[in-house]
């Protein structure tokens, strides 16, 4: 990790020389464009296994270490990159079990990327012997500062090779086929198995009914993966063991559970493609979205920075609708991106391809190849701005709340068969919990419910429909020790296999928790309306949802009022030792939701700070500084109270309120010998 600390923000991206080796004159002209830009890193050889092994055997490195050398030698660093993202046509040839298997059984043709088999020997070996040849031939390059395996991994394969280590998981995790079908529930349609070498993975055209398949078919996928990615990043260690090691994240990527992959990483890293300018939302609210990615992100590592290693500075290619981001946009995001806890700021691509899938994609350098564009014109601004921000670099989130969003609850979510097919929104339903955090200023983390809530406040845990063998546990825990716990309807529901808990939900000794039972769930037409009166008399709209609770213990904090529920509980507290334990058992409105947050901070002594319409606000720290982010993205001036300290990046000085235009930013250096009272 060293060479990580102690520098500047990265500035930078993909760069694909080896599609211009023909033309020296634009590489050179790249080399000037860099630095005119403010790059000081760029990734190399994400897709160039073909360039750099032509034929079977046969290696050409020469041209990549001219161009390593050339760049070290102008300030830039290189991200290297193992190209196993896409294989050359002769492996495939070759070898075509390589060749991965879709979910009708059918084996692909060669073509695109991410279209091999990672169980495949064959396939391991030949990339196996290109790390170790990269790592030998650069493990001593002064350039190298990290190493980048593959890109973007994800899709399954459904081959022979991984149906039968897929059985070989099945075994290890569940020992006999007695226990896989009690666990799955397979007398249910007489679907019962004799043997693992029976169960086949959820082929399209096969078994798809069995939601224990299902799920064990998707935690195989995320652990043949993270196999792969360790078997990788051993080989690198073994030759590399102080450079780090990463891949890049796709946002909330449903095929992976990326805190598994991220167990096996130095430094996690993502790539950013937000629906900017769109038609269906406000830009605070696709930038809110977006934070809470960033907030995903670095909440996998939280003792450190993470990564974004690719966003765009202009359009993308592959949106249904491709807007370009409109001026001060670019900015804006990467100060975004810096103030979740980022180091970086990096696009694909550097320069547009002439040809193929990612022609039209957006980059720094246009077809054009001129400097004097809008895109890169605000690509140098940006570069100058992280310039100004280099003190930020190995700064840290520390956040007092957290939101627990988990994959293999989502999984188990979609697969349920009950309540809404079309509105379980678990995703958004998380997202807005984070949104209504940061409006109350409170700086919110994204965990799983494996990770531990001890370090925070206030857990929200929405719709925690699957709990695994230790949450229940954790969660009692956590209150008993003090902790404010909001959880919501559909909070226990199924064990880790999705086989429902008996004598009422919520199961596994949550109801002792919660005081409280769920009888029954109402799904809501768009039609339907009923509403919650709190003690205060205030008023919240339901929506969606509606559990029927039963109470043992619990205190109502507010009523249904009509329908033949009227009068019974729907927002319950229950004290548990030092701490207490809320119930929410509607979906509500954001205002009512926000209220109850607002109550759950103050019982915890978290410092409210009403951040203004359209504003958001996040603060980096280290030993002797904070850094405080303030971001505008309406189309008025806002005002943010109580900040004082040196502006970054106009030099000026904040002495309690700052006002913040629209469509730009602030930075406010706050030296911690200055700061009075509590950390804010």
């Amino acid at each position: 990790m060293n060479k990580l600390r102690n520098r500047e923000l990265l500035h930078g991206g993909d760069y694909n020389p080896e599609q211009w080796l023909d033309r020296p004159d634009i590489l050179e002209e790249d080399i000037r464009l860099m630095k005119k830009a403010g790059v000081n890193v760029v990734t190399l050889g994400v897709f160039s296994w073909s360039i750099l092994e032509p034929k079977e055997g046969v290696y050409q490195f020469a041209w990549l270490e001219e161009i390593m050398d050339n760049l070290y030698q102008n300030g830039i660093h290189t991200i290297l990159a193992t190209p196993s993202g896409a294989k050359p046509v002769w492996l495939d040839e070759k070898y075509p079990e390589a060749l991965r298997v879709d979910e009708w059984g059918r084996r692909r043709h060669h073509g695109v990327r991410h279209n091999h088999c990672i169980t495949s020997p064959a396939f391991r070996k030949k990339i196996g012997e290109m790390d170790r040849l990269l790592a030998k031939r650069f493990k001593d390059h002064p350039g190298l500062l990290l190493w980048h395996i593959s890109n973007e991994l994800g899709g399954a394969c459904y081959c022979p090779l991984c149906q039968k280590r897929f059985q070989e998981y099945l075994e290890q995790t569940y020992g006999t086929i007695e226990h896989l079908n009690k666990a799955w529930w397979t007398v249910f349609w007489s679907h019962q198995y004799q043997r693992f070498d029976q169960v086949e993975p959820p082929f399209a055209n096969g078994e798809g009914s069995i939601m224990g398949l299902n799920l064990a078919w998707k935690r195989f996928t995320t652990w043949n993966m993270a196999d792969y990615l360790r078997w990788e990043k051993d080989i690198l260690k073994e030759i590399t063991p102080g450079i780090p090691v990463t891949t890049n994240f796709m946002k909330l990527y449903p095929g992976l559970d990326y805190r598994v992959l991220a167990k096996e990483l130095d430094v996690i890293s993502w790539d950013s493609y937000p629906r900017y300018h769109n038609d269906y939302e406000s830009l605070y609210d696709t930038c809110i979205e977006n934070a809470f990615d960033h907030a995903v992100m670095r909440s996998m590592k939280k003792d450190r920075p993470f990564l974004l290693m690719e966003s765009v500075p202009g359009a993308v290619n592959w949106h249904d609708y491709n807007k370009v981001k409109r001026p001060g946009m670019h900015k804006l995001a990467a100060i975004q991106a810096a103030a979740l806890g980022s180091d970086s700021v990096q696009y694909f691509q550097w320069r547009k391809s002439r040809g193929s899938f990612e022609q039209y994609h957006g980059a720094v350098v246009d077809h054009l190849g001129r400097e004097d564009t809008r895109i890169f014109q605000e690509t140098a601004e940006t570069g100058r701005v992280l310039a100004a921000l280099k003190d930020v670099a190995g700064s840290v989130v520390k956040a007092k709340a957290a939101v627990v969003f988990d994959w293999d609850n989502r999984w188990a979510i979609q697969d349920m068969k009950g309540l809404s097919q079309k509105k379980k929104e678990y995703e958004k339903t998380c997202m807005n919990f984070y949104k209504l955090f940061l409006e109350l200023g409170v700086e919110t983390d994204v965990i799983s419910r494996e990770d531990s809530f001890s370090t925070y406040d206030v857990v929200a845990a929405p719709m925690l429909y699957l709990l695994g063998e230790d949450t229940a546990r954790k969660l009692k825990e956590y209150v008993a020790g003090g902790g404010q716990l909001l959880c919501t309807y559909l909070t226990g529901y199924v064990d880790k296999d999705t086989l429902c808990y008996l004598g009422g939900f919520p199961g596994d000794g949550l109801k002792e928790l919660f005081g409280l039972y769920s009888e029954e769930m109402d799904t809501f037409y768009p039609s339907d309306k009923n509403q919650v009166r709190f003690l205060d008399g205030s008023l919240g709209e339901v929506r969606d949802f509606a559990e029927i609770l039963k109470l043992s213990g619990a205190e109502p904090v507010g009523v249904y009022i009509h329908d033949f529920y009227a009068g019974t509980a729907a927002v319950t507290r229950s004290q548990y030792e030092k701490g207490s334990a809320w119930y929410v058992g509607a979906r509500l409105d954001e205002g009512t939701m926000k209220r109850l947050l607002r109550e759950l901070c103050q019982e915890a002594g978290i410092t409210i700070r009403e951040i203004p319409g359209n504003g958001e606000y996040h603060v980096r720290e280290n030993g002797e500084a904070r850094f405080h982010f303030l971001l505008n993205y309406g189309e008025e001036t806002i005002k943010f109270q109580d900040v004082r300290g040196m502006e970054l990046l106009t030099g000026e000085v904040a002495e309690g309120e700052l006002l913040v235009k629209p469509m730009e930013a602030a930075v406010v250096l706050e030296k911690k010998q200055l700061a009075k009272g509590e950390d804010r």
